[in-house]
């Protein structure tokens, strides 16, 4: 399984790629939206896509939204990883077509299971 890791933050793309990899991702980086979307025009189409919301560029709402308009990327499952926590900003991601949101800080068992409720938590070899 393949994720995109999207935040303009380099330690916390380490942070959700190493809690990712651990169970058993390949993860590519990505700084900002507009990065991330060079990466799924370049081919690399991943199974998920962990995305933060306040980033220069494009944020992650816009990207969610340019995801979601192209039909060849239906198939990404979008995640918001963010310190946007109002009911608020979590109705407008999943209505731009997000399928979670998970707040920052959180656990790897946070996310772990996030993914098992997506059906995206890979089966150990």
């Amino acid at each position: 399984m393949r994720a995109l890791v999207i935040d303009d933050s380099r330690a916390m793309r380490r942070i959700v790629a190493s809690i990712l990899e651990g169970f058993g991702y390949e993860t590519r980086p990505a700084g900002h939206g507009r990065e991330a979307l060079d990466v799924l025009e370049e081919g690399w189409v991943p199974d998920l896509a962990c995305i933060d919301w306040n980033m220069p560029v494009m944020d992650g709402l816009q990207f969610v939204s340019a995801v979601r308009a192209n039909p060849a990327w239906r198939q990404v499952t979008l995640m918001m990883v963010t310190t946007e926590s109002e009911h608020g900003q979590i109705v407008k991601a999943l209505a731009a077509g997000a399928h979670e949101y998970v707040i920052k800080p959180f656990t790897a068992d946070a996310i772990g299971d996030k993914l098992s409720l997506l059906g995206l938590m890979p089966v150990p070899a």
